[in-house]
């Protein structure tokens, strides 16, 4: 983790380096601004900004820059400047760019930024106005560059480094439940539901990868080639989150069916464990760019086993286990890109060979 950290600190630095470089260089040099701080700020304020988010930011820091001139200049205009009229017409900038804008941070630190910069120096100094705006374009336009042409970043390796986590807890609490009833722990079964239900800072983590790696490879031409990997990603995501919330209805049903004694056949511990592979190896082939078989042979393997627990015999909550494991195989499937009709009627013909295989005599796939 410490190494994650810093590798996004270094990347980080060195954009926003460049940028303030960049932005000072050409706000002095080109534009002839002899004290061009604003645009090596901006660029600052543009490059940190979130991942995903760094064209709203720049956008932002325009419309605070704005409405700080507007607000400032219509009420000196009346008011005269002085120590009062500077906190008064601070406040009513930021009060504006909150009531139109809400909460955006950029737009009200540009807002109250701007209005205390002019209250303060315009006796002093005039025509101030153009310069803050010229700055606040060329520093947003210049990060904006810097992420987009010149350092762009990696987005699946943001992608895969941000979801990471996601697929080893999922991956990890499958087999503790498959742990848990191959042994017949409840407790176990409920500190798997409990981790599950844990997941969402690592989920918010994730989503926010997934807008940066769109962003990029919106913006940046040396990365337009993998915004179908990043699509496909994308559409994976919609469908591992409701394999995450099946998940937690496997655990629950699980820890409820140990509670009460019910029967387990072992082909049930063995499906659940095979659902585990199958998120690791949707991860691997997703990473690699590799068409997802291994992945889908794994997750018929594990409705095969659910129709084999069915078949032998599972009571009440056993019965949902095997339900939601249904579930999970079909959203698994359609994560690899399956069609949903298509997804489920694997499912189906896989679960139904599952029993057959009982009723036949045939051999499991463990």
């Amino acid at each position: 983790m410490r190494l994650h950290q810093f590798e996004v600190a270094l990347v980080i630095s060195v954009q926003a380096g460049l940028a303030a470089a960049l932005a000072w260089l050409i706000g002095h040099d080109v534009l002839g601004n002899p004290s061009p701080v604003f645009a090596p700020s901006a660029a600052v304020g543009t490059i940190v900004a979130a991942l995903g988010q760094r064209a709203h930011r720049t956008v932002e820091l325009l419309i605070g820059v704005g409405l700080g001139i507007a607000t400032t200049d219509f009420l000196l205009m009346f008011l005269g400047t002085g120590f009062w009229q500077t906190g008064f017409v601070v406040g009513c900038a930021i009060l504006a760019t909150l009531v139109l804008f809400g909460r955006s941070g950029a737009a009200v630190g540009q807002a109250g930024g701007t209005a205390v910069l002019l209250a303060t120096l315009s006796p002093a100094q005039q025509d101030l106005e153009w310069p803050r705006i010229v700055d606040a374009m060329v520093g947003g336009v210049v990060g904006l560059l810097v992420v987009a042409l010149l350092l762009p970043i990696n987005p699946m390796r943001i992608l895969d480094r941000d979801a990471a986590p996601v697929f080893r807890c999922l991956a990890g609490q499958l087999r503790e439940v498959s742990a848990a009833l191959a042994t017949r722990d409840q407790q176990r079964a409920v500190r798997a539901l409990e981790t599950l239900r844990g997941m969402g800072p690592d989920l918010d983590r994730m989503h926010q990868a997934l807008s940066g790696a769109e962003e990029v490879v919106s913006l940046a031409p040396a990365r337009w080639w993998r915004r179908q990997d990043v699509e496909r990603f994308a559409h994976g995501t919609v469908y591992l989150e409701r394999v995450i919330e099946h998940s937690r209805g496997v655990a629950r049903q699980s820890a409820m069916a140990l509670e009460y004694n019910e029967s387990i056949p072992p082909d049930l511990s063995v499906g659940v464990g095979y659902l585990a592979d199958a998120v690791e190896l949707l991860r691997r082939e997703h990473r690699t760019g590799r068409p997802p078989e291994r992945t889908r042979q794994k997750i018929r393997d594990a409705a095969h086993q659910a129709g084999r627990a069915r078949a032998l015999g599972v009571d009440d909550f056993g019965d949902a286990v095997v339900a939601q494991l249904r579930a999970i195989a079909s959203n698994l499937l359609r994560a690899t890109g399956c069609e949903p009709t298509p997804a489920n009627q694997e499912v189906r013909t896989a679960v139904q060979d599952g029993k057959e295989s009982v009723r036949t005599g045939g051999r499991s796939n463990e």
